[in-house]
């Protein structure tokens, strides 16, 4: 009898000092608990004996609370429990029939991990919630092959009905990303998003501020602090993203040089949209003096440290953060400008682009424009790229800026003093030779600037 039970200790030591074999599964996940529903895992690890024989044995582990939970939520965490613990995917191709790949498991399993990598924060929080919202929400229990290129085509041209174009467009473009790489990895036979359409959808409001909302609301506000930062938004036309991840060696004295950008609060260096991104954003003359007065009153003016910063909550509490851009708008800006009269959907930083952009045009050139907003190209002049001059750039901002700051006497700037125009160089559109100098990245240049009187 002790030889017996000496050999079952043996061999189930043996067994637990095995590798895994490899088994594909997926797992199941259920319900328990009366007063507190949890969503449970059970699956099956396999082991071999010292004979090389393979022993499963059937887990169940607890995951996560029901409230708030979807279950295709759980199955994620099933799934991702397996592959750390098993060393195996969940679900292979080559274990999965064809004909059972729902469109919900190949998004989930193939295609988000494959193409979220490449994204940003930002995108990858708005472009997943719009795939399982409105592609998983509608196509989500359908097995792929059964899906077809009549039905998505109906179901694109519903969408245009109701919602705007970014968010159909985002739809067709997602979904025709999705289909393809179905294709590529042979879930499909034939690529049934090539033939789909972009349906026309409903104009797209895009509000501008006028040239009287603007100097109202820069007259009003009071804290030199959100005058620097609304100076910026409106004249220079960088980005929220942009505009809140300025540090102090971003200032250069003419222009700002970004080296990374906000999102909800965290700052990414080296981080940015595009390419044309980061460029250097040219700073009008009359908005230099308000940015030096908030310098020489920042309490933390260190190159490193945030031009714009607030205190941290909660797990940052104590800490010196970025704004959220939501937040400051909100809290700081809005209430001024409803006293004004001015609605809230203008007070945004997209809008203060926008609005930017579209005056350009008046002051200066489309390519003038397109270099003053870092855009990497122009649809309207065929996609050509063009190396902007900075110079013809700054005259456009320039001018633009002093029509509009022509009757604003700000009182934030030390003992009060009015901005007015150098002699030395002032802006203009004459031909001279300044009109080729190149706009300086490295401190303050020798063209003219706004000068404080005494």
């Amino acid at each position: 009898m002790k030889e017996l039970f000496s050999t079952i200790r043996v061999r189930r030591q043996a067994t637990r000092r095995t590798a895994m074999a490899m088994k594909y599964q997926k797992g199941t996940v259920y319900l328990r608990g009366r007063k507190v529903k949890m969503w449970y895992g059970r699956y099956t690890t396999y082991l071999r004996n010292e004979e090389g024989k393979e022993v499963g044995k059937r887990r169940n582990v607890p995951l996560c609370p029901k409230a708030n939970t979807p279950k295709w939520k759980a199955e994620q965490m099933l799934h991702a429990l397996i592959l750390k613990e098993t060393g195996v995917p969940a679900k292979d191709s080559s274990a999965v029939a064809t004909e059972s790949v729902t469109f919900r498991w190949f998004v989930e399993e193939r295609y988000l991990p494959m193409r979220q990598g490449s994204w940003s924060p930002a995108y990858r929080k708005i472009n997943t919630y719009e795939i399982h919202h409105y592609l998983i929400g509608q196509f989500g229990r359908v097995p792929l092959e059964k899906m077809g290129t009549f039905e998505i085509q109906v179901w694109l041209n519903n969408l245009a009905a109701k919602f705007s174009h970014s968010v159909v467009h985002h739809c067709y473009t997602n979904m025709r990303s999705i289909l393809h790489m179905a294709k590529k990895q042979k879930f499909l036979a034939e690529d049934i998003g090539e033939d789909v359409t972009m349906p026309q959808t409903k104009p797209v409001e895009k509000p501008l501020m006028t040239q009287e909302q603007i100097l109202a609301l820069v007259a009003s506000i009071q804290d030199l602090h959100d005058l620097c930062l609304m100076c910026i938004g409106i004249f220079c036309g960088p980005r929220s993203s942009e505009v809140l991840g300025l540090q102090w060696k971003s200032w250069t004295g003419t222009t700002l040089v970004p080296y990374g950008t906000v999102f909800e609060g965290e700052f990414y260096p080296g981080r940015f949209k595009t390419r044309a991104s980061q460029a250097p954003i040219g700073v009008p003359e009359a908005v230099r003096p308000v940015i030096e007065a908030w310098r020489r009153a920042c309490p933390d003016p260190s190159p490193e440290a945030l031009m714009f910063s607030t205190f941290g909550r909660g797990r940052r509490k104590g800490q010196t953060v970025p704004h959220l851009g939501k937040n400051f708008l909100r809290c700081r800006i809005r209430p001024i400008a409803r006293r004004l009269g001015i609605p809230d959907h203008l007070v945004t930083f997209q809008v203060m682009r926008r609005t930017m952009g579209t005056d350009l045009q008046h002051y200066g050139t489309l390519k003038d424009a397109q270099g003053a907003l870092r855009h990497a190209s122009i649809k309207t002049t065929g996609d050509v790229y063009m190396q902007s001059i900075e110079a013809s750039v700054l005259d456009a901002m320039n001018a633009r800026t002093k029509e509009i700051l022509s009757a604003w006497k700000p009182a934030l700037l030390p003992n009060g003093n009015e901005m007015k125009e150098g002699t030395e160089g002032s802006s203009r559109r004459d031909g001279s030779s300044r009109g080729a100098e190149q706009l300086s990245q490295l401190g303050p240049s020798s063209e003219g600037r706004v000068l404080v009187s005494a």
